[in-house]
């Protein structure tokens, strides 16, 4: 039997002001580096074997502080762009605030909340599902298979496509759920499926 470790990375920059930030390269705040440490602090006791994050730096500044505060500085990391948050294609760097006003309330909610709607030159979460689960069951799933404790630091939407797929919700009921920043979510993982 594994584990499976899901860590949302700490409030970034742009979380602060409330701007989307889909692909853009943004940092963890301050409070991000405090959620980052309290996540660290949450897994002290657990065995990490592995590690996989996205290429945007607040999921590896998020991910190096947890392993620093576990004292596993040194475990293989792999970084892949399948771990991306979705894009938000022309939204991105806009205020969230602002931009419902220029397009309307429900048209935001819809690129935001809907399951296969994709926002301008953006991705849907279906999009996001796609790539993500593709990538869990061809390289993440055979380290748990072989008995590894896998760590996973994302990001809230390619986080929420892999707790769909290892939940076996609905796009209904994932739209719905929330994820905290620096809140680890684990799964234990026999014989190919998830017991939580």
């Amino acid at each position: 039997m594994a584990k499976l470790f899901l860590v949302r990375h700490g409030q970034s920059q742009w979380n602060l002001e409330n701007r989307f930030t889909g692909w853009q390269n943004i940092d963890i705040t301050a409070l991000g580096q405090l959620e980052a440490k309290k996540a660290g602090k949450a897994l002290a006791k657990e065995s990490i074997d592995i590690a996989f994050t996205s290429t945007l730096i607040r999921a590896q500044h998020t991910l190096e502080i947890i392993l620093n505060e576990i004292a596993k500085p040194n475990i293989p990391i792999i970084v892949d762009a399948a771990l991306n948050e979705r894009s938000y294609g022309n939204l991105e760097g806009l205020n969230k605030d602002e931009t419902a006003e220029k397009y309307g309330v429900e048209q935001v909610h819809i690129w935001r909340r809907s399951f296969d709607v994709a926002p301008p030159g953006g991705e849907s979460l279906k999009d996001t599902y796609d790539r993500v689960i593709s990538y869990f069951e061809n390289f993440i799933q055979p380290e748990l298979d072989a008995g590894n404790n896998v760590l996973i630091v994302a990001h809230g939407n390619s986080l929420r496509a892999l707790i769909m797929y290892l939940e076996h919700l609905t796009p209904a009921q994932i739209l719905e759920r929330e994820i905290a920043t620096g809140d680890p979510i684990t799964y234990q993982w026999d014989h190919n499926k998830i017991i939580r």
